[in-house]
């Protein structure tokens, strides 16, 4: 049975356009409204923070580590039930397991407002498989674009670079990183060699 209030949302976007920025900003509106909400976050991006949600601008929430397999996702279901959030906010959805998807899309369905964000698409420019399949099933999509640091154009893709020039293609999809691993680029300045 469908409870009012449900809603699935995604943010998404290149590195460095502001999603986590963005998805704080809507949970804090939430919190305002006097909503209980939290926020759950991937083990493996511990880059500014091990348990907080951090922005590259360095706005910061208390956050649920999760560990990225099925049992995790299994986690945020059981963690929003158990405490009753009515809004939950998931940073880095990408790095989660493909299971995460009918995860969020079922809490929606049972009345909890769903925020999750993460990369549009992986270094090589292919789409992440959960964004792919999470955007088809939001109720709404936020896109956003960051600044291609070439031209200054609207950049959707983020470049990953080692020692200052592109990565081969053959490099792991995941590498968890910062400024210096990645830079925004538009579609003309984005390369995989």
């Amino acid at each position: 049975m469908v409870h009012p209030g449900g809603f699935l949302e995604v943010i998404t976007g290149p590195m460095f356009a502001g999603k986590t920025t963005e998805l704080i900003k809507r949970i804090e509106r939430q919190m305002f409204a006097k909503r209980k909400a939290a926020f759950f976050k991937p083990a493996m991006d511990s880059r500014y923070s091990k348990d907080e949600v951090v922005a590259h601008n360095g706005l910061r929430y208390e956050a649920f580590v999760i560990p990225t397999d099925e049992k995790g996702v299994e986690r945020i279901v059981e963690i929003t039930k158990r405490d009753g959030y009515e809004v939950i906010g998931v940073d880095e959805v990408q790095f989660f397991h493909i299971s995460v998807v009918e995860a969020l899309n079922r809490l929606a369905d049972e009345g909890v407002y769903v925020i999750a964000s993460g990369l549009n698409l992986d270094f090589k420019g292919d789409p992440f498989p959960v964004m792919r399949e999470l955007l088809v099933r939001a109720d709404n999509i936020v896109y956003l674009t960051a600044v291609c640091t070439v031209c200054g154009r609207p950049a959707t893709r983020s470049q990953r670079l080692i020692d200052g020039k592109p990565a081969p293609r053959n490099s792991p999809v995941i590498l968890v990183g910062g400024r210096e691993s990645y830079e925004a680029r538009c579609r003309e300045h984005h390369l995989v060699p």
